[in-house]
C-alpha cells in the first residue's frame, strides 16, 4: 500500500497529547447552536470547529467510503491549525455486515485515508463494532483479519458486548499488535460495556455516546434518538477522571463525544476538557447561549468576521 502508507509511528519522546473532538459534523440541528446561523457566505464547519476542538472523528466513511478527493480536501481546511488531527471509522461492510471479505473496499479505504496519513492528520483508524458482536472464534478470527490488514495504521477497536472481557480477551488480542481498545461510556444496559480507562497501546481512546436508556436497544428509534443525552456536571466529573486515569497510561488520548443531537457533544467536549486539563477552554458564542453556563472553566469567543473565511 505503498500509495497509502500512514504518517511514521509516533516515538515515545514525543510530548503528551490530549485531543478532544467530536464525533461528525454535518448535523443540521446545529444550526444556531454550534454554528452561525445563518452561515457566512463560504462557511466552512471544519474550518470552524477547529478553532474550539483538536480532533473530528469522520463518521461518514462508515457509511461510504470517501474518495481521495473528499479526504484531501479535509486535509487542506484543516491545514492552518496545527495538531488538529481527525480520526476515522472504518467502513460498516468490515465491522457490521462481515459477510465475505471485501479487498477492493480495503484498498479503497486505504485510498481515502492517504491524503489524511500524508498531511499528518490522521490519528488513528476506529473500527466499530456493534453490541451483536458477541467473543466467539469466528468474531476473534475476523477481528484478528481486521487487525492484521489495517495494521499499518494506528487503530482503536470498539466492541460493546461484555463477552469481551472474559479472561480479557480483547485487551490480551489488542496490546500484542499495538492497537488501542476504544474505552467507551453507553447506558448501563443489559451485557453493555461500561465506562472504563483501559490502555492496550501508546495512544488511547474514550469515546462518550451518552446514557439515553430509553432510546439505546428501542427498534423505533432514529440514530439521533439514541444520542440524545447532554451529561450532567457530576457526569462530566466522572468522565474527566477517566481521561486523568488514562493520562498516566497512554502518551496520546482522542477524546470524542458521541451525544450529537442538538449540538451537545460540542458542549460536552469542552466541559470535559476545562475539568480533565484544568484550563480555561474557549467556546462558540452561540453554544453558550443555547446552553447557558457551561462552568468556569468554558468562556466565549467569536471568531473575528470573515477571519475563518479568508483563509481558503
Amino acid at each position: 500500500m505503498d500509495s497509502a502508507r500512514p504518517q511514521p509511528p509516533r516515538t515515545a519522546a514525543e510530548a503528551p497529547r490530549r485531543l478532544y473532538g467530536l464525533a461528525g459534523w454535518s448535523y443540521e440541528d446545529w444550526a444556531g447552536i454550534v454554528y452561525p446561523q445563518p452561515a457566512p457566505r463560504g462557511f466552512q464547519p471544519i474550518a470552524y470547529l477547529a478553532r474550539y476542538y483538536d480532533a473530528l472523528e469522520i463518521n461518514s466513511s462508515f457509511y461510504r467510503i470517501p474518495s481521495p478527493r473528499t479526504t484531501e480536501r479535509w486535509a487542506r481546511l484543516t491545514a492552518p491549525f496545527r495538531g488538529f488531527e481527525f480520526t476515522m471509522k472504518l467502513w460498516q461492510g468490515f465491522s457490521h455486515q462481515r459477510e465475505e471479505w471485501d479487498e477492493p473496499s480495503a484498498q479503497a479505504f486505504e485510498s481515502a485515508a492517504a491524503p489524511l496519513a500524508e498531511a499528518g492528520k490522521l490519528g488513528c483508524v476506529l473500527i466499530q463494532f456493534p453490541w451483536s458482536f458477541r467473543a466467539n472464534m469466528a468474531s476473534q478470527a475476523w477481528l484478528e483479519r481486521l487487525l492484521d490488514r489495517f495494521g499499518a495504521f494506528p487503530l482503536a477497536v470498539e466492541v460493546r458486548h461484555v463477552s469481551w472481557f472474559e479472561d480479557d480477551l480483547i485487551l490480551s488480542m489488542l496490546r500484542e499488535r499495538g492497537a488501542a481498545f476504544c474505552n467507551i461510556d453507553q447506558p448501563p444496559l443489559r451485557e453493555c460495556v461500561g465506562l472504563s480507562d483501559h490502555a492496550t497501546a501508546a495512544h488511547a481512546y474514550l469515546r462518550l455516546h451518552g446514557r439515553n436508556r430509553a432510546n439505546w436497544f428501542r427498534q423505533t428509534a432514529a440514530g439521533a434518538e439514541r444520542y440524545d443525552y447532554l451529561y450532567s456536571a457530576d457526569e462530566i466529573e466522572e468522565l474527566a477522571e477517566a481521561v486523568k486515569s488514562l493520562k498516566r497510561k497512554a502518551r496520546r488520548i482522542y477524546v470524542i463525544t458521541n451525544n450529537h443531537w442538538r449540538g451537545q457533544a460540542a458542549a460536552n467536549a469542552l466541559q470535559i476538557r476545562a475539568l480533565a486539563e484544568g484550563e480555561a477552554v474557549k467556546a462558540p458564542a452561540a453554544l453558550l447561549r443555547h446552553f447557558g453556563d457551561l462552568g468556569p472553566g468554558v468562556t466565549a469567543e467569536d471568531p473575528e468576521p470573515g477571519a475563518q473565511l479568508e483563509m481558503f
